[in-house]
């Protein structure tokens, strides 16, 4: 089930005796979690202390952890007990848990956490979760053993990234909570400054809150000065203006940089990146933002709509051969400066000579 789903039954039939949460999305577990935590133990502080157990499965043995949640407690009459790092309890190489253990054979992880199903202590709620996997590349063949490993627990919610859309309208939703006045571009910088990602969505327009104390709009130079990764935009102007060979913008938007206190090599990090991804669209003939998008997450690589058309503009204003020849400098340049005592802004300045002749 979804999150939205979760949240919906537990409201309408109340709390199931174990969940599996699966997936490494945060936001929408805390919420999830804070809503599970209120239904189970109560609002009250008190109360919350008492009857909510955080255990680390990579320290302590599943058996215990269930032996707890068996015992009543003198403190608590209703208990929610969060089982993390779930994944340390799968079997590693070729070993097998089968719940068919013999008899008078201690059980197994899956056994064990079967066995407490078939008589869960009332009162008592217990998560199971795994959030080291998420669902896409390498890691959903993972995530899919653990939930067949764990497919005793019936009730299990999926924890997904959110979706451009998804992200945009939580910030937006957000923004309007906080009193944000936060204008479409500076929405759309935020975004891609964060990846989408939901809970460093709310902590950076919970900053620009406080920074601008919802006197006034928010400008893009305050989410340059507050977010993360956010002095990217710089990066994609520059790569902007290497495009255009305009020597003179690109030499001032590195003098920006190095006003800002960037770090040369970062820098040129995000310009190989850019280049990079402009050559692997190019070569699949994904030309306009939409195509971008869709090729680069069919390969496992999420990227948002502003960095997708960041992306087009570049493969419009290079060819296959000068990206080949950029990347190639790219490289020069960063060899360069990893030698002895380097003039980083000597080495930046030269790698955008060298790519603005003619």
């Amino acid at each position: 089930m979804t999150p939205d789903q979760f949240l919906s039954h537990l409201k309408k039939n109340g709390p199931a005796p174990v969940y599996l949460f699966l997936g490494p999305e945060p936001f929408q577990r805390e919420r999830c979690r804070r809503a599970l935590v209120g239904a189970v133990v109560g609002e009250d502080p008190g109360d919350r202390e008492s009857g909510f157990t955080r255990v680390d499965l990579s320290e302590t043995p599943l058996a215990v952890a269930l032996d707890d949640a068996r015992a009543m407690s003198l403190f608590a009459s209703n208990r929610v007990i969060w089982l993390g790092s779930a994944e340390a309890v799968l079997p590693r190489g070729r070993a097998v848990q089968s719940n068919d253990d013999e008899e008078g054979a201690p059980l197994g992880d899956a056994a064990q956490l079967a066995a407490y199903l078939r008589e869960p202590t009332p009162g008592t709620t217990v998560v199971v979760e795994v959030s080291r996997y998420g669902f896409e590349g390498d890691d959903k063949a993972k995530l899919e053993r653990a939930q067949k490993f764990f497919t005793a627990v019936p009730a299990q919610v999926e924890f997904r990234p959110f979706a451009p859309e998804a992200a945009r309208a939580l910030a937006q939703s957000l923004a309007k909570e906080s009193g944000l006045q936060l204008g479409l571009s500076e929405l759309a910088l935020l975004l891609d400054a964060t990846g989408g990602d939901a809970s460093r969505i709310e902590v950076e327009i919970e900053k620009l809150r406080l920074l601008t104390n919802g006197v006034r709009k928010v400008m893009a130079a305050d989410i340059a000065a507050l977010v993360p990764d956010a002095q990217q935009a710089n990066i994609f102007a520059l790569v902007a203006a290497l495009g255009r060979s305009d020597r003179t913008r690109a030499l001032e938007l590195l003098d920006t940089l190095a006003r800002d206190g960037e770090y040369m090599p970062l820098a040129l990090t995000f310009l190989a990146t850019q280049f990079r991804m402009a050559l692997v669209a190019r070569e699949a003939n994904a030309r306009t933002s939409s195509q971008i998008q869709a090729h680069f997450n069919k390969l496992g690589a999420r990227i948002w709509p502003e960095r997708a058309r960041q992306i087009e503009q570049t493969v419009e204003a290079f060819s296959k051969d000068k990206l080949e020849k950029v990347l190639v400098k790219l490289f020069d340049a960063d060899r360069a400066l990893r030698d002895a005592r380097p003039d980083d802004r000597v080495v930046m300045e030269a790698l955008i000579l060298a790519l603005t002749v003619g």
